[in-house]
């Protein structure tokens, strides 16, 4: 059943017809058009609290090679923050895994960026890196599927999915939650917030304002 919404856009696109053909009706087609739409209750997104990263990272096996990437990929995903298609594209090229650590983003627009990483985060790039004998392949995508071809948006919805539900074991209360992978660049904000970093850097790291100053970073949760 068409909802409330639909059925008025329905009636305005009528209600416009019948102004444009008929002036004698233009003061009711007003009266019509000015009927607002109703405005859908904005739904909660949901994140994670740095307490809830550590199970889904402990349920990980990665003594696998789809548990080492998986692992790689979230722990990547939480320290910078990044965007799930600035995750997806992310190349060899784009890691600098000696000091100062970081890696290199291109956001919206090809926007680069440069996000510091702890160095745990980047011993455990180093390691998957070599694993998968990436240090000669500076244009290779770090992380891929079992094909060899780039994650796509929906591969890593379902890599976090699937470690959802393992560490739900553990921590129940994870599977009560909405979460996809934009959920972890929330979790990234809330815990650089909680740390004490101001906004402006917060939204700089994140790729939404001009380069500001770092002022803390929230303590990793890598073992």
């Amino acid at each position: 059943m068409p909802t409330r919404n639909v059925r008025l856009s329905a009636i305005h696109a009528f209600f416009h017809f019948v102004a444009s053909r008929n002036p004698e009706h233009l003061e009711l087609a007003q009266r019509v058009l000015g009927i607002p739409f109703k405005r859908a209750q904005q739904r909660v997104i949901d994140y994670l609290e740095y307490e809830e990263i550590d199970p889904i990272l402990k349920a990980i096996d990665r003594n696998t090679g789809h548990g080492a990437r998986d692992y790689a990929l979230l722990a990547t995903m939480f320290n910078t923050g990044a965007r799930v298609q600035e995750i997806a594209d992310l190349r060899v090229r784009d890691l600098q895994l000696g000091k100062p650590f970081q890696v290199r983003l291109f956001g919206q627009g090809k926007k680069e960026r440069y996000c510091p990483i702890w160095p745990q985060t980047a011993a455990v790039l180093r390691v998957f890196c070599k694993t998968r004998d990436l240090e000669s392949q500076p244009e290779a995508h770090v992380f891929v599927n079992h094909r060899g071809a780039p994650l796509s948006r929906f591969g890593i919805r379902h890599i976090l999915g699937k470690c959802l539900v393992r560490a739900g074991d553990d921590a129940p209360n994870l599977l009560k939650k909405r979460l996809h992978p934009h959920s972890m660049r929330h979790s990234t904000a809330v815990a650089l917030l909680k740390s004490g970093v101001d906004l402006s850097t917060i939204s700089h790291l994140l790729g939404h304002a001009s380069p500001a100053t770092t002022t803390g970073t929230p303590k990793s949760i890598l073992r």
